[in-house]
Formats: C-alpha cells, sequence, structure tokens
C-alpha cells in the first residue's frame, strides 16, 4: 500500500473521528485521532482477516484495550466492509448505536472483546495468545497449518497503569507469547494532564524485565512502523512491545498534544481550524476520501482470496486428519450425561467430603470428557483442587499443556480465561479462595456483561476457614458476586450438588458461572427429593422433608444445609430444608413451583455465612436470616462459628422463637 494511500485513510479517520464526537457531544477524540495512521497500516495492510468471514478461526485477533478510543476502531472497520454503516458511525454514543462509546463484544462482527475498563483488553489478549498456541500445538500437521495467527493490540498510558496489565504481561513474557504484539501509545496524556503528573517510570525497560522485545516507532513514520512490526512478527519467542510515540489530538492546531483533546468534543471552532490544518474541504463534516474507499474496496478481494486459499488448505487437512477434525469440530463438547452419575454412587450417603476436593474429583472426569476444557489457579492448585493428575503444564516448552498456573495473579487470571474463552476453541476456568474474588471482580463483570461461559471456581467459601483470619473469611462476597446480573453463582452443600453443580457450570452457554465451594470436610445427604438431580437444576429442591404439613422451612446453603439437618433433626418440630444453590435461578422460577419448595403460609429461616443482602425478597413477615454481620475472627473454623452466632444452639434458639410465634 502506497504511503499516499495511508495518508488518506488517516485523513478520513480524523474527519469521521472529530466529527462524530462533536454530533454526540461526548467522546475522545484524541487518541483515534493521534493514532490513525498506525490503523490504517493495521487495517490496510497487517491483519489477516476478512470482513466476510468475521468467525474465520484463523483471524488475528485486534484488541482496543484502550477502549475510549472506539472510534478508530468503528472508522476502519466501516471501511474495510464491516457491516457498519456511515449513519452508524454518526450515531455514535447514541441510544440503541451500533458504535456505543466503548466497543461492545457481540454488537457487532469484528469486535472481539469488549473494552473500556483499562487493562482489561490487554489481559483478554494474553489469553487469545495462549489459546492460538495451544490450538495451534495440537491442531497443526507438519503438512498443514490450520492455525497461525497474531493477537495485536493498542494499549495506553492508562492501561500501562493498570495492575492487571502488569500481572497479564509478566505472565505473558514468562510463557514467551511470540505472537502477541502490543502497541503502546505513548502520547504522553491522560485526562487529568501529563503523565508526568503520576506516571515517570520507565516502561521500555519494565517490559524488557517482563522477558518483552521493545522496539520504538514514531506514529507518523509509517516506513518505520511497517519494519517495527515485521520485527515483532519475527520473533517468536517473546512477546512485543511497540512504543509508538503520538500527538493526543494530532490535526487539531490549539489542541493537540493537550489533555484537552483526551476526552471532549473539540469545538465547531477547533474543527474548523482542524479542517483547514489537515487540507480537509471547508464545511464538509464526516469527510471520506475516495481513494480510502477504492482501496478498501479493492482490499476486500484481497481478503477474500485469503480466507479462501485457508479454507482449501483446512479442507485438505480434514481429509488427510479425520481424528483431529472431529476432535477439532468437538474441542469444547462435554459428553452428554457428564457421566457424573458414577462419581455420586462413588459417594455414600454419610461420607465425609469436602465440596473443594468432590470438585477437584469432578473436574478430573470432566477434563478427560472434554479435551477442550483449560484452566488453573492462581498458585492455589493444591488448595483449590484443580490440579488434575496426568495433565501437563502449559509452558515456553510445552504447547499442549491444559492446565496454565498463573501465579499469585488473580486479576490477570480473570482476564486471560475470559480471553481464552473469547478466542474459540477452548472453554476456561480459574480458580482461587472465594475472598480473593475482590481482586478479580472487574473481569467477572465483564465475562457478564459479554456473556461469557468463563468457570471461576472460588474455594475456602466462609469463616469456616478458620485459622487464617478474617483477611481470608469472606463474609459479604456471596451478596457482592450475586448483585452481578447474569452471573451464575453455585454453591453446593455436599459433593453430590458439587458434581451436579459442575454440570450446570458446563451447560451454562450463555454467561459465567462461579463455583462457590467450602474447604472444610461436609457429610453427604440424604436427599427426601427422589429427584433433586433434575429439580436442583431449577435453584433448589427439597432435601428433609417431616412428612407431614411442616411447622417451619429452612432455607439453607452451601455448608450451613449441614447446620441446618442438624437443628432439624434435634429440634423436636416438623421442620423442613432446602436447599438453594442458586438464588437467582429459584427467583426465575414459577410461583408455582417456588411455593411447591418452600411454602409461603409457615415461618421461614435463612441461613447462610455471610451477610443478609439479598435475603430482603424473603422477608414477607415471617422470616429471619441468620447469618454474619460483621468480620470473622482468627482460630479454628468452628470455634469463630460458635463465636459469631452461626452455631445448632443458637439456630434450635431460632427455631423454636418462630414456631411458638406462628
Amino acid at each position: 500500500m502506497k504511503n499516499a494511500t495511508i495518508d488518506a485513510i488517516a485523513l478520513t479517520v480524523r474527519s469521521l473521528v472529530m466529527d462524530a464526537v462533536e454530533e454526540a457531544g461526548t467522546g475522545h477524540p484524541g487518541l483515534p485521532m493521534g493514532l490513525a495512521e498506525l490503523g490504517a497500516v493495521l487495517y490496510g495492510e497487517v491483519l489477516n482477516h476478512c470482513p466476510d468471514q468475521p468467525q474465520w478461526p484463523n483471524r488475528d485477533r485486534f484488541v482496543l484495550s484502550a477502549g475510549h478510543g472506539s472510534l478508530l476502531q468503528y472508522s476502519l472497520m466501516f471501511l474495510s466492509g464491516y457491516p457498519l454503516a456511515l449513519e452508524d458511525i454518526k450515531r455514535f454514543r447514541k441510544m440503541d448505536s451500533l458504535c456505543p462509546g466503548h466497543p461492545e463484544y457481540g454488537l457487532i462482527p469484528g469486535i472481539e472483546t469488549t473494552t473500556g475498563p483499562l487493562g482489561q483488553g490487554v489481559g483478554n489478549a494474553v489469553g487469545m495468545a495462549i489459546a492460538e498456541e495451544m490450538l495451534a500445538a495440537r491442531f497443526n500437521t507438519p503438512s498443514h497449518s490450520v492455525v497461525d495467527h497474531f493477537t495485536y493490540v493498542i494499549a495506553s498510558d492508562g492501561d500501562m497503569m493498570e495492575g492487571v496489565c502488569s500481572e497479564a504481561c509478566s505472565l505473558a513474557g514468562h510463557l514467551g507469547l511470540g505472537k502477541l504484539i502490543v502497541f503502546y501509545d505513548m502520547n504522553g496524556t491522560t485526562i487529568e494532564g501529563p503523565t508526568s503528573l503520576t506516571f515517570t517510570e520507565d516502561v521500555a525497560k519494565r517490559f524488557e524485565a517482563y522477558r518483552w522485545q521493545v522496539l520504538e516507532t514514531d506514529a507518523y513514520q509509517v516506513d518505520n512502523i511497517r519494519a517495527r512490526i515485521e520485527s515483532a512478527r519475527a520473533e517468536r519467542t517473546r512477546p512485543s512491545l511497540i512504543c509508538v510515540r503520538s500527538l493526543l489530538g494530532k490535526g487539531a492546531p490549539n489542541k493537540e498534544g493537550r489533555s484537552i483533546a483526551h476526552g471532549a468534543p473539540l469545538g465547531a471552532e477547533e474543527i474548523e481550524a482542524a479542517r483547514v490544518n489537515l487540507g480537509l474541504p471547508k464545511d464538509h463534516a464526516f469527510y471520506i476520501d475516495p481513494r480510502a474507499v477504492r482501496f478498501f474496496d479493492a482490499q476486500r478481494e484481497h481478503h477474500r482470496a485469503r480466507y479462501a486459499r485457508w479454507e482449501q488448505v483446512f479442507q485438505q487437512w480434514s481429509a488427510e486428519n479425520l481424528q483431529l477434525r472431529y476432535e477439532w469440530d468437538s474441542l469444547s463438547a462435554a459428553g452428554p450425561q457428564f457421566e457424573t452419575a458414577r462419581l455420586l454412587s462413588e459417594w455414600p450417603t454419610g461420607e465425609l467430603i469436602a465440596p473443594r476436593k468432590a470438585s477437584g474429583t469432578t473436574l478430573e472426569l470432566l477434563m478427560q470428557q472434554m479435551p477442550g476444557l483449560v484452566g488453573g489457579s492462581a498458585d492455589l492448585s493444591s488448595s483449590n483442587n484443580v490440579n488434575v493428575p496426568g495433565l501437563l503444564p502449559f509452558d515456553s516448552g510445552n504447547r499442549s499443556g491444559r492446565m496454565i498456573n498463573f501465579g499469585v495473579r488473580e486479576h490477570a487470571m480473570a482476564a486471560i480465561v475470559n480471553g481464552i474463552t473469547l478466542h474459540g476453541g477452548y472453554r476456561a476456568f480459574g480458580a482461587t479462595y472465594l475472598v480473593f474474588s475482590d481482586y478479580m471482580r472487574a473481569a467477572i463483570r465483564l465475562a457478564a456483561l459479554m456473556q461469557l461461559p468463563s468457570i471461576f471456581v472460588l474455594t475456602h467459601d466462609s469463616i469456616h476457614v478458620g485459622e487464617d483470619g478474617p483477611t481470608h473469611q469472606p463474609v459479604e462476597h456471596l451478596a457482592a458476586l450475586r448483585a452481578i446480573p447474569n452471573l451464575q453463582v453455585l454453591r453446593p452443600s455436599d459433593a453430590h450438588e458439587t458434581a451436579i453443580a459442575w454440570e450446570m457450570a458446563i451447560s451454562n452457554t450463555a454467561g459465567p458461572t462461579a463455583l462457590i465451594l467450602a474447604r472444610q470436610a461436609l457429610p453427604v445427604h440424604h436427599k427426601h427429593d427422589p429427584h433433586w438431580q433434575q429439580t436442583i437444576r431449577a435453584g433448589a429442591y427439597v432435601v428433609r422433608d417431616p412428612g407431614e404439613t411442616a411447622e417451619l422451612v429452612l432455607l439453607a446453603t452451601g455448608s450451613e444445609v449441614t447446620l441446618a439437618l442438624e437443628a432439624a433433626d434435634e429440634c423436636g418440630h416438623r421442620i423442613r430444608v432446602v436447599s438453594m444453590i442458586e438464588r437467582e435461578r429459584f427467583a426465575n422460577q414459577t410461583q408455582e413451583f417456588r411455593d411447591a419448595i418452600i411454602p409461603p403460609d409457615i415461618p421461614l429461616i435463612v441461613v447462610e455465612a455471610g451477610i443478609a443482602q439479598g435475603w430482603e425478597s424473603y422477608a414477607a413477615g415471617r422470616t429471619s436470616v441468620m447469618g454474619i454481620s460483621r468480620f470473622g475472627l482468627p482460630g479454628p473454623g468452628k470455634a469463630v462459628a460458635e463465636r459469631l452466632g452461626l452455631s445448632k444452639a443458637e439456630l434450635m434458639r431460632r427455631i423454636e422463637s418462630a414456631v411458638q410465634s406462628s
């Protein structure tokens, strides 16, 4: 592509960006105007993609981690031929627009992930690069490479300041993800002013310490940009950081390079001055250079031809490798019944087993049945029980490994899990203690927003953690996770429920799942409901029933189901005990079903080792919540529970009071 064509594309991008932001009255013109040439090179020359086939498995992935610069991507996708019209760009940031303020996954093809919270896109990209390496190792043969693509990222100063970016890039360097290329937009400006106000570290040296290849270029020296990209593509043992020195709001003569250009419209007067400065037609909003249109029209044929060549190779590979093709098509699928019935028979009623250990046994079986299930823990695999025997780790020397050692990087782990899932081919999970879900929350929220089927295994789920003390004893975390829309939060009460919980997690393809698992051993309960394995999937079922009209219902989750059963057995009253594995799922059932599980006309006590927030909907003048309204204590788990009132004696006292008052 001639440099004159690059100039035409960059000119078009700057025109569309400044006019779209002005039309919206809000937005970030600075980064898109500053990186217009880089964007032109990427979409015009570098990216191996096909707008007509946006789900092409071997496409390059492009992640705009600096999501506030969304108009850079929208403008170039529009020119490239993705299903985005000029009218959509004119409706930037408007209600129901295809061009929201930050890129949103699933809204239009070509957006690989939702970005905006800085650093998350970088973490996702590391996951995508891991997935590419895994797939290539599994499916490429000496005769055919059906997986061979790059992951490109544009990151900002803000991304570099975020801890999740540091975590993810540290791991990427350790793993030697050579097909990950990050462009660092070094415009030296944030909303508050120059980055020197808060950020004076040497990012290049930091990334060299991470074991990255570090390159530099000027944003407006196009030949130099090309050369740096070629150097990055040639380096296959290290990821590459290309530091791009740019001017925020390039082309706006009175505002370029200043924080005022970062996150606000340029204003009519400055736009007119920019048109003169850039050589744009006067009074011509949303100008599109005809040279840019002609180039991308021709380029679409080039992309179609590249896709057709890959498709031909893929068909040849398929014909010669029938077993591999079968595995390709079924990679992330599980067995139709998961075979967990075998596990249930191995755990007889009364056996003491910790849900986290039952989870590990179930996961081992699932990993055998699902060759596309991958994941690991944030340095707690033996405690989380996700270290599956016989499976090798994914590392720089073994790209076929399915277990990932994330290190003590909870936030990056969650973002990387999302990235692996976004890439396609694999289903990913990450594990840590429930109390550290605070570190992961932003990534879990984005998984829910994107409706990704990521799985988060969160063990050590209550004050029963004990001696580690209040820093490690989750209290508010169940309520916090349940507050995230579209997140399935499963808290099983015994080994049997844990196996079913994994089934529910695997079956859930419309959003993420948090598996909340107890550390301590719990007895396997006898289930009153003979069809409990089906009923539980509606959110709750009857574990114990008095056989006649109940005087009171005990509604419990997780380990507190054991407490409820013990109290019900000894209190001398007719008590129904209900195990609720997933509150929101139960709430979405019919009123008839809910009333059959929890009769509406008798007292109800909710028992959960956490804050009461969220149980208000059950408080219709008949409910009390036995929970914890303070942080925990250091000491043995049982002693902590007794001190905080989460005991059989206290529950029996409440049962007696409720029955007498009814």
